[in-house]
This record gives structure tokens, C-alpha cells and sequence, in this order.
């Protein structure tokens, strides 16, 4: 909770600062890695920032956590707050670093603002990054704790012992352990970072949904090649593509990911293209525990040959109790396989029955996700009842709506 006395700088700052938050985040990030190139080996995703999705989500994580200071001042946006730690647990983001940031942040205030930000005003600001960064350390403290690690310990080497083309644009990697340390068991849903050295010498991490349950020695994620090798965007999805194959070690994290399936309740998927990822390996939990909970999977993609884990998917499906499979395919309403409906064109969620009473969990486009939520809420669906996965920064942060 904000001071008495940070309470009306901050208020009266917030639109001068919202509205220039977008330059700040993009100053800030060049300035800090110049003075810390190190964090751009093995810390930050050079892809996010070529296209500028990092700085995006800095700024919209900021002012909604100012805003949300002021608005609900008794509680902090949790939803959000989650999110970033997952990802930071998940990255092995020290606490240390967090002063790092705030350097370099409240440097690009001050050259963004200038003269506006007198004293009184740098002290507020300084307030409001500490709360959050505080929240946010405290959040990884706990998830480091729960798994019995510390930052530095969250990586661990992998050997590569099945490569499986999915699609033309889609592979999916069975790794094995290769040390003594115990396998930390994955929740449905969760993620692990991969960290590959890049021919340039410098470590790229990538986050990539876990597709199967994990067996005590084994672990399955997809990836899907993205832009062009020599684009950033795309350079850890083309070597992992091209230059990865059986025996070769790959260095991934513990498992994170705070978009976890809740096995109590009626559950319903809903996926477009590689938004499968995460949904697969949910299934693939549910199979594995002869789960007779109510399951719907709805997915759209272009034709049944782009549907990536199709085959494991449609698998575990029929191996679960009571569980429903509806695809959408753009360029026509084609299948061989034993589906409960096969639809042309987009998803559209008035061609189904919803279950009463379920819990969401969105993966996709952005767009995608857009509408089928809106949907979801105008037939009265509960926003609390709807958890989204996003591939990247989030730039939409739609539990704050």
C-alpha cells in the first residue's frame, strides 16, 4: 500500500507518466543493457526485445500496478504479480537484480520527464517499483522454496532422445535426465525455459509448454519455427529445428507456469494452432490419471495436417471417460479422425454446448483469445473462470479487465 505521502504525487504523476510509459520502457532497456550486457546471456529473450513486446509489457506491467495502487489500495493485482514470477522462477531472476532495474528505470523517468520529476515525485515512483519488485521477490522466494532450489539451480542438463516431426512448421523434443538429482514433477499446464548458446556465443531462453506428463525421467515440448533463422524472433526455434537432434544436451529449467489445471471441475480447452501446447499436455495428465471429469476440447487451426500433436491429443481424448473433441479448420470441414464435430472455418463457440459450471483455459493468437473471451463472458461466463496462456510477454494482462 502506497504512503500518505506518495499517495497524491502518484495520483497526480500517473497520467504524465501512463502516457509517456511507452518511451520510458524503451529507453530503459537499451541504457540497461549497456551497462549490463551480461543480461543479455542467458536473462533476456533479444526476440521479445527486436520486437519490442518487452518493452510493451514493462510499461503495461507498471501502470497497471500504480493504477491498481490507487484503486484497490487494500490488495495488489495478484493475477499480474503471478504471471511475471513464473516467468522470472523460471528464468532464475535473482533478487539482487531487481536493484539493477531500478536503476536503470528510474534513469529513463527522469530522461523522459525531466525537470517534472522533482524529489518528491522520484520518491514516490521509487515507492511504487519497490512494492512491486518486493511482491514479485517475495513471489519467486516462495516458488524457488517450493521446489528446493535456489536461482543458480533451477537449470539442469537434458539429453534429446526422440525428435518427432509434428508439421511442417512444428517438432517436438523427448528429452531424458543425464544427473543424479530427483525429476521435480510438472503441474498440467506448466512450462519449462530452454537456454541454448547461440553461434554468436551468447545464451538465448526460450519458453516452451511441457506436451506430455512427465514419467520420473522424461520430458516432452514442442516448438514451432517461427519468422526466419537470421530474424532474433526466430533464432532459438531455427537451431533447435535444424541443428538439434537425438544425443544432443539441451539446458531447460524447472517446470513454472501459473496457469495450472484446476482437476476438480469441469474443464474446456480452447486452442488455435501451437496454443495446442499447453492443452496437450493437460490431457495427457488427465490420461494419465484415468480422470472421469467432464473434458471439452475445442481447437481450430488451417487443416487437419497443421493440427500439431493431433494423433496424441485425439489419443488421450479417447482414453478419458468423458471427454469431447470439436475442431474448426479454415480451409474446410475435412477429418479422419473419430472426432465428435469438425467444423469449416473459425471457431465458433455458439456450435457447441459449454458445460455448466467449468473452468476455461485459452491458448493461441492473441486475436484468438480476444474473441473466444469475449464470447465466453456475454454467454456469462465468470472472468475468473477463464485463465489464458500467452506465448511471449503478456501484452494483454486480461485478468486485470
Amino acid at each position: 500500500m502506497l504512503s500518505d505521502a506518495s499517495r497524491p504525487v502518484v495520483e497526480a504523476t500517473l497520467p504524465a507518466v501512463g502516457a509517456n510509459i511507452g518511451e520510458i520502457a524503451k529507453r530503459f532497456y537499451p541504457h540497461m543493457f549497456g551497462a549490463h550486457p551480461e543480461l543479455l546471456d542467458g536473462v533476456f529473450n533479444r526476440g521479445n526485445q527486436a520486437r519490442g513486446e518487452q518493452q510493451q509489457s514493462l510499461a503495461g506491467s507498471v501502470a497497471s500496478f500504480a493504477s491498481a495502487l490507487l484503486e484497490t489500495p487494500p490488495r495488489t493485482p495478484e493475477s499480474l504479480l503471478r504471471r511475471i514470477a513464473h516467468k522470472h522462477a523460471s528464468l532464475g531472476i535473482r533478487a539482487d537484480q531487481y536493484q539493477i532495474v531500478h536503476d536503470n528505470l528510474m534513469w529513463a523517468i527522469v530522461d523522459v520527464l525531466g525537470d517534472a520529476v522533482t524529489p518528491q515525485v522520484a520518491a514516490a515512483w521509487d515507492e511504487v517499483y519497490w512494492l512491486m519488485a518486493n511482491a514479485l521477490i517475495n513471489q519467486e522466494r516462495g516458488l524457488y522454496s517450493a521446489r528446493g532450489v535456489r536461482p543458480e539451480t533451477v537449470w539442469r542438463p537434458w539429453q534429446v532422445v526422440s525428435k518427432i516431426r509434428e508439421t511442417a512448421d512444428v517438432v517436438t523434443f523427448i528429452v531424458r535426465r543425464i544427473d543424479d538429482r530427483l525429476v521435480k514433477t510438472s503441474l498440467p499446464g506448466q512450462y519449462v525455459t530452454v537456454k541454448v548458446l547461440m553461434p554468436d556465443g551468447v545464451h538465448q531462453p526460450r519458453q516452451y509448454s511441457l506436451t506430455h506428463a512427465d514419467d520420473g525421467e522424461h520430458r516432452q515440448f514442442s516448438v514451432k519455427r517461427v519468422a526466419d533463422p537470421g530474424d532474433p524472433v526466430g533464432e532459438v526455434s531455427a537451431l533447435l529445428h535444424d541443428t538439434v537432434g537425438v544425443g544432443d544436451e539441451l539446458t531447460m529449467s524447472l517446470p513454472y507456469g501459473d496457469v495450472v489445471l484446476d482437476d476438480w471441475r469441469p474443464a474446456v480447452f480452447c486452442s488455435a494452432g501451437i496454443g495446442i501446447a499447453p492443452m496437450a499436455g493437460m490431457l495427457s495428465h488427465l490420461a494419465a490419471a484415468n480422470s472421469g471429469l467432464p473434458i471439452t476440447l475445442l481447437h481450430a487451426d488451417l487443416d487437419e495436417s497443421s493440427f500439431a500433436l493431433r494423433r496424441q491429443v485425439v489419443t488421450d481424448v479417447l482414453a478419458l471417460r468423458n471427454a469431447a473433441l470439436h475442431v474448426w479448420y479454415e480451409k474446410g470441414a475435412v477429418t479422419n479422425e473419430p472426432l465428435d464435430g469438425v467444423y469449416d472455418g473459425l471457431m465458433d463457440l455458439r456450435q457447441v454446448d459449454l458445460p455448466v459450471d467449468a473452468g476455461y483455459y485459452l491458448c493461441g493468437p492473441l486475436p484468438f483469445m480476444q474473441s473466444v473471451r469475449s464470447h465466453l463472458l456475454e454467454r456469462g461466463v465468470s472472468p475468473r473462470d477463464i485463465q489464458y496462456e500467452v506465448f511471449g510477454p503478456d501484452l494483454w494482462q486480461a485478468d486485470l479487465d
